[in-house]
């Protein structure tokens, strides 16, 4: 048996998973410590994977270890134990938002470049590309990105659903939903009774409608 540690790895990312880890981060340490198990941090928020890929660009004592590769690596061994935070699924504007507040904080980056010509554009250009949040999942998954249930487990749910249970007058579940304008206010279901066909129709503010979808197949007892 290993002598070494055993070591979880706990992702810092951006917006309400960063808040959310002010307060969990902390639960998570606490507890790990009392059997025995220490947590570390990799910083894969949009700014830190902007630094890791310019560190050319930047003074030294600016630059941050690439977290990505590092977990990119990790994960292909047995004993690694990550806690994946939610990541943002960087947009372009969101990029240059990050590189505009880098900047304005003293790091020496380059813009962003939405046409590129020259060589050196082409570079930078490049190096963003692969600061884009879809670039995150599969490092840590190994390339497997897939969330659909596989066949056999869609078969068995089909065969086994789960009961929702009764519910009572006497539940104290509360359900919050805005004033107007959401779902609960123009959103209607129906069980049908019966095999049917229904048309999709839009009908606007004035009144006009228009036929999305003609004859759309309804089975008995579908919502």
């Amino acid at each position: 048996m290993s002598s070494q540690q055993p070591t979880i790895y706990y992702t810092l990312t951006d917006e309400a998973p960063a808040l959310a880890t002010r307060s969990l981060l902390p639960i998570f340490q606490a507890f790990a410590a009392s059997c025995g198990v220490d947590i570390k941090t990799k910083d894969i928020s949009l700014a830190a994977r902007i630094l890791s890929l310019f560190e050319e660009y930047i003074k030294e004592e600016q630059r941050v270890p690439n977290a990505l590769a590092e977990l990119g690596a990790l994960v292909l061994k047995p004993e690694a134990n990550v806690i994946k935070t939610p990541n943002i699924s960087a947009s372009i504007p969101q990029i240059k938002a990050a590189v505009k507040e880098l900047q304005a904080k003293g790091y020496d980056l380059p813009n962003f470049p939405d046409d590129p010509q020259s060589d050196e554009e082409k570079k930078v250009r490049d190096l963003y590309e692969q600061a884009k949040g879809s670039n995150v999942n599969p490092v840590i998954r190994e390339g497997n990105s897939d969330r659909r249930a596989p066949a056999a487990v869609k078969n068995y749910a089909r065969k086994h659903p789960h009961s929702m249970g009764e519910w009572l007058p006497t539940s104290k579940a509360h359900v919050a939903t805005m004033n107007g304008g959401d779902f609960r206010t123009s959103e209607r279901s129906r069980t049908m009774l019966e095999d049917s066909r229904v048309r999709i129709e839009f009908t606007d503010k004035y009144g006009n409608k228009e036929n999305f979808q003609e004859n759309v197949e309804l089975l008995a007892g579908e919502v």
